[in-house]
């Protein structure tokens, strides 16, 4: 009896550490780095009037609203049937000194919360002060949503760069970014184009590098683009750790387009260095974006290895 209550004390104990875990990752286009520990969200938004946000350029004396869609894990009210969701909102600069601070952008519905019926999506709004940041073009976004009547909470680090007098904001239509059909480890995200879906794999077989492990990405019947867009397009590419780490990678990424000269399906294949074939194969996140030369068009791919 003792045995068999043992086994089942361990067994709860890793299965609630297992379910407590924190999930962390990096999301598309803006390059947010996530924690959920307990609220989480259908999608996570950045725009600008109305607008979805292609980067991580802000502009000052403007408001930004981060967009939680369809969130979850806050506890309903049982008489009131609201839910009490805070916000603290954190601006660092790049030494990681605090510039400003707010304890709680949702400080007026603290009091009666959100009403469940219509609590579909939690934006946070706020601005970035030209004084504030007169010597901080670079700094980090830091929100912390939480819910007032339980323990869970959702960190959001958006490190940012403030935009020159002068250089557009890289805005698009909500409806122009659309997710594409990916395994289950991937996130892929088009803006301004369409494409079929995406297929991942690891590739140990390439002669380039025999000492490197590569991720291969085939972005298939990719629509809106043309192979000399594609080509005069910047591509570009980052390597981490589960914790979040970058890991520099000094091998270049090869590529393949294939398609017709003017408009049609293009398939667009990646192989991108993330690890010497004799590191541990697994742990690793590898973002992946390219942009078109204009900047209006974007594929995004973040993939947990």
């Amino acid at each position: 009896m003792g045995k068999r209550l043992f086994i089942l004390f361990v067994t709860l104990f890793f299965w609630l550490n297992s379910g407590m875990a924190q999930n962390m990752g990096i999301l598309p286009l803006s390059g947010i780095r996530y924690f959920n520990e307990g609220i989480w969200a259908k999608s996570i938004e950045v725009k600008i009037d109305g607008d979805r946000l292609l980067n991580n350029r802000l502009p000052l004396n403007k408001e930004i609203e981060i967009s939680l869609v369809q969130p979850t894990g806050f506890t309903a009210d049982k008489k009131t049937r609201a839910v009490f969701a805070g916000a603290e909102y954190t601006l660092v600069s790049a030494k990681g000194d605090v510039i400003i601070k707010n304890p709680n952008l949702f400080l007026l519905n603290e009091a009666k919360g959100f009403a469940v019926k219509d609590f579909k999506t939690l934006s946070m709004k706020f601005g970035i002060n030209e004084a504030l940041v007169k010597y901080n073009s670079t700094c980090t976004i830091k929100i912390r949503v939480y819910d007032l009547k339980g323990k869970n909470q959702l960190r959001l680090e958006f490190p940012v760069n403030t935009i020159r007098y002068g250089e557009t904001v890289r805005l698009t239509k909500v409806v122009n970014v659309k997710p594409v059909k990916s395994p289950a480890n991937a996130n892929c995200i088009i803006a301004g184009l369409s494409a079929r879906n995406m297929v991942f794999a690891i590739d140990t077989t390439m002669k380039e590098n025999r000492k490197m492990a590569y991720a291969s990405l085939d972005i298939l019947k990719i629509v809106g683009s043309s192979l000399g867009d594609m080509f005069q397009g910047k591509e570009s590419f980052w390597v981490y750790d589960l914790n979040l780490n970058e890991i520099k990678i000094t091998d270049i990424l090869l590529k393949q387009v294939a398609g017709a000269l003017e408009n049609s399906n293009i398939d667009y294949t990646l192989k991108i260095p993330f690890r010497l074939k004799t590191a541990p194969p697994k742990g690793y996140i590898v973002r992946f974006r390219w942009e078109s030369a204009d900047k209006t068009q974007v594929i995004e791919v973040v993939v947990t290895i």
